[in-house]
């Protein structure tokens, strides 16, 4: 009786501890199909980063889905048909849809046009019915675009000596124009053009070097182009200083950071990362009504300690819109800046969430897909003010009538779906980023002057990351710097309309004359005078 009473004892812990293996197992198997399904979604990301279109934009069908809210709106402003006045109905008018008319676009007329006339030889100029001679009555032209090549030419200057006949006491010399590099082998039409291609056209040196060679210049060496660049974009340090003092101090300000490569860099190897800092204004000074401005900064790391000087003087209650970076985080605490955040940054996780699903998994019942069409509604908002070209106080009310509810929706959303997604996947990651970010995202619906997102300033970064696949490094860190000035310089005429080469070549005609801060704020690109050709 006692041997199957301990028998049944035995039997009984040997289930229990059965049961526990098989529980520990089932945890451990739960364990490893979140990691098998984390690495999977991670390894998909991967993939479609390096197999996959690169832009954003959802295929035709989920563009449909999402985005159709702008159209559907726009629809809804304009008539349901509309009619020729010659009685024929052409349907309604789509906005996607709508085509201009075929044909080739006329030439600029500011273009210079050299005539050639083709007459018909005098043999020719006869009537054949009476032998009258044929007069003129008219022409019929066309046009075609010609090109005159690049010519290198040599710029001889000559210094006239003076003396008295009389005696020897007396002789002079005629003064040469200061230049912007003393001595330099490069005139400032040649360095304006240098620049202009590399911080515009995205041309490393190494080609323009051989371009000039087939232009007729002699063989040029790279090192002495590149001490050129160099001193130019030390030289307009002045222009920079002053373009940064007119960016501090507009009520709106845009910043974003991408990587550079500098090979010689003390304290560094060649193969880690340095930083250029992106910022931007629409509209520079006090009243934020001045010229835009785009600056660019060249710093070996991505701190706190580099962007405390870059944002220095920033006035209080001043706007300033970025990503996510801890670091904005702090400058804005530190100058008592309205921080806003950027909606475009949050869709993008929930776009890379909804990618890394099978094809046949990308439905409208996917959670990412329910944010993302939450946030197309937001965009539609912006969309239709943009389309009617509404005013500050008009976009502030458009917003709160038709946004503030969608935020609504996306807060109800986001509550109820984040403690129950895994935090390590893709959709995690995405939910915890607006949940953090949330109080700077909901911000620009209380001021019509705020943006949406950082789409301006990471369009500003564009030009320099093109250039980058070209030129893929920088050898110094002077390098680094005079590339950054250079690209603010540029990048700045650009978006104020101002011709590149002319702009630089002009400067650097006039920046060694150029003594006080009055001198230099009539260098800036929207006050300076620039050359008729």
């Amino acid at each position: 009786m006692v041997k199957t009473s301990m028998n049944l004892m035995s039997a009984t812990e040997e289930v229990a501890a059965l049961q526990k293996a098989l529980a520990s197992a089932k945890n451990e198997l739960i364990l490893v199909r979140s990691e098998r399904d984390l690495l999977k979604e991670r390894l998909n990301k991967f993939m479609r980063k390096i197999f996959a279109a690169k832009s954003e934009v959802s295929s035709q069908h989920q563009k449909d889905m999402f985005f159709n809210e702008a159209e559907v709106l726009g629809a809804q402003a304009q008539p349901a048909a509309q009619e020729c006045e010659d009685g024929e109905g052409e349907g309604i008018d789509v906005p996607a849809h709508k085509r201009a008319k075929r044909g080739r676009k006329p030439l600029d007329p500011a273009l210079p046009r050299t005539v050639v006339r083709h007459e018909l030889p005098e043999s020719d100029r006869v009537c054949p019915h009476d032998g009258s001679t044929l007069k003129e009555i008219g022409v019929e032209a066309s046009e075609q675009l010609d090109i005159i090549p690049q010519q290198v030419r040599v710029i001889r200057h000559e210094r006239v000596k003076y003396a008295c006949p009389c005696c020897d006491g007396s002789l002079r010399l005629a003064s040469k124009p200061a230049q912007v590099i003393p001595k330099g082998l490069f005139s400032e039409g040649l360095l304006a053009w240098v620049i202009t291609s590399k911080y515009c056209d995205g041309l490393p040196l190494y080609r323009q070097a051989a371009l000039l060679g087939r232009f007729g210049g002699s063989d040029l060496s790279r090192n002495t182009m590149a001490a050129s660049v160099v001193r130019v974009g030390q030289a307009v340090q002045p222009i920079i200083n002053l373009l940064r003092d007119h960016l501090l101090q507009a009520p709106l300000t845009y910043g974003d950071e991408t990587q550079i490569q500098v090979l010689k860099e003390p304290g560094k190897s060649a193969q880690s990362k340095s930083y250029m800092w992106a910022q931007m204004t629409q509209g520079s000074g006090p009243a934020g009504t001045g010229p835009p401005i785009r600056l660019f900064a060249y710093s070996p790391s991505r701190g706190t300690a580099a962007a405390q000087v870059l944002y220095a003087g920033m006035g209080a209650k001043s706007a300033l819109m970025t990503d996510g970076y801890a670091v904005y985080d702090q400058i804005a605490q530190a100058h008592q800046l309205v921080h806003l955040a950027c909606w475009a940054h949050c869709r993008r996780d929930f776009n890379d969430a909804l990618q890394a699903l099978p094809k046949n998994a990308r439905t409208v019942e996917q959670l990412a897909a329910q944010f993302m069409a939450l946030i197309a509604q937001l965009y539609a908002v912006e969309a239709k003010a943009r389309e009617r070209e509404l005013g500050v106080q008009e976009l502030l009310e458009q917003r709160q009538l038709h946004s503030v509810p969608v935020l609504q929706k996306i807060e109800a959303l986001l509550l109820a779906n984040i403690h129950v997604v895994l935090p390590g996947s893709l959709l995690g990651k995405a939910l915890h980023y607006m949940s953090g970010q949330w109080s700077k995202l909901t911000l620009y619906v209380t001021a019509g002057e705020y943006p949406i997102d950082n789409n301006a300033c990471e369009n500003s970064i564009r030009p320099f990351v093109i250039g980058r696949k070209n030129w893929l490094f920088s050898d110094t860190v002077a390098g680094a710097n005079a590339s950054a000035n250079l690209y603010s310089l540029m990048q700045t005429c650009a978006v104020n309309a101002v011709d590149g080469y002319k702009y630089l070549r002009a400067l650097l005609v006039a920046l060694p004359k150029a003594q006080t801060a009055d001198d230099y704020e009539a260098l800036l690109p929207w006050t300076i005078t620039l050359p008729a050709n």
